[in-house]
């Protein structure tokens, strides 16, 4: 089974059935990629083809297994800090703005595990010092979401992390633990995540976001699923709000509802 192929016809299959669940375009380069990420499932029910995976995914009665296919071709590159400048813009422009009194509202909508909504947690923790702020992260793989909720990453992730930073909000393990660190509590008991596919309504009971960083996912969609996603999260963002999405991905002809304020962060009037 470690040997299966996949004919074009098959994978158009699966083309055709990611674009619809997650909005992801799998362009013909990334046969190899599927087949990499789903020859193992395949092993573990002892299927012969992958017409025979798809067909047990089409039935509607393993929604388990979908999630998993989703999970297993979803790409999920991050890490601290990532585009600095953005996290300069919500520290110069957003938090010396923010409304007295209410929480800063940050939605990290493409949260992967979690790196991004700690990195912005640091940051409010940091220049807020009292005053109250919340971080909601979300994503479509549960895979990753589950290593998000933890807070606990190798020291090979710090790179990006400012020392103080390091300092104040990351605790090293010792002894088992050698080689890693967890998130400072404090920062964790703000931070919620929950599981979202952007290509769906997105459920009020995230709440109203002061500012959404939506960076690097727009980067796998088509302009039509773009459309939809923005049109689908620009409910939750506050008038006056900040849309933040990364520095290669544009709004250009995708929406009229923002006020471009610089390359890559928008304002909803």
């Amino acid at each position: 089974m470690s040997d299966a192929r996949i004919t074009d016809q098959e994978f158009a299959l699966f083309q055709r059935l990611i674009y619809k669940l997650a909005g992801i375009s799998l362009n013909d380069t990334k046969k190899d990629l599927l087949v990499g990420r789903l020859g193992k499932r395949l092993r573990h029910f002892q299927l012969p083809s992958f017409a025979s995976y798809y067909r047990m995914l089409a039935t509607g009665d393993h929604p388990n297994e979908v999630q998993v296919m989703v999970d297993l071709l979803t790409t999920n590159e991050t890490y601290f800090f990532r585009e600095p400048n953005h996290f300069e813009f919500l520290r110069a422009e957003v938090v010396p703005r923010r409304r007295n009194g209410a929480p800063l509202r940050v939605w990290s909508a493409a949260s992967s595990s979690g790196e991004e909504a700690y990195s912005i947690a640091m940051l409010l923790a940091d220049t807020l010092g009292d005053a109250p702020w919340e971080i909601v992260g979300s994503d479509i793989c549960t895979r990753v979401l589950a290593r998000a909720v933890t807070g606990h990453y190798g020291l090979a992730r710090t790179e990006g992390i400012p020392p103080d930073y390091m300092r104040k909000y990351c605790l090293k393990g010792v002894r088992s633990q050698a080689g890693t660190f967890l998130i400072a509590p404090e920062l964790r008991q703000r931070t919620r995540f929950f599981q979202l596919n952007l290509m769906q309504p997105v459920d009020t009971v995230i709440g109203d976001f002061d500012v959404v960083f939506l960076r690097n996912v727009m980067i796998y969609f088509d302009p039509p699923t773009k459309a939809r996603v923005v049109h689908n999260l620009l409910p939750r963002l506050r008038p006056g709000g900040h849309l933040i999405i990364g520095h290669s991905e544009t709004l250009n002809g995708i929406t009229d509802r923002l006020i471009t304020v610089r390359p890559t962060i928008y304002r909803k009037p």
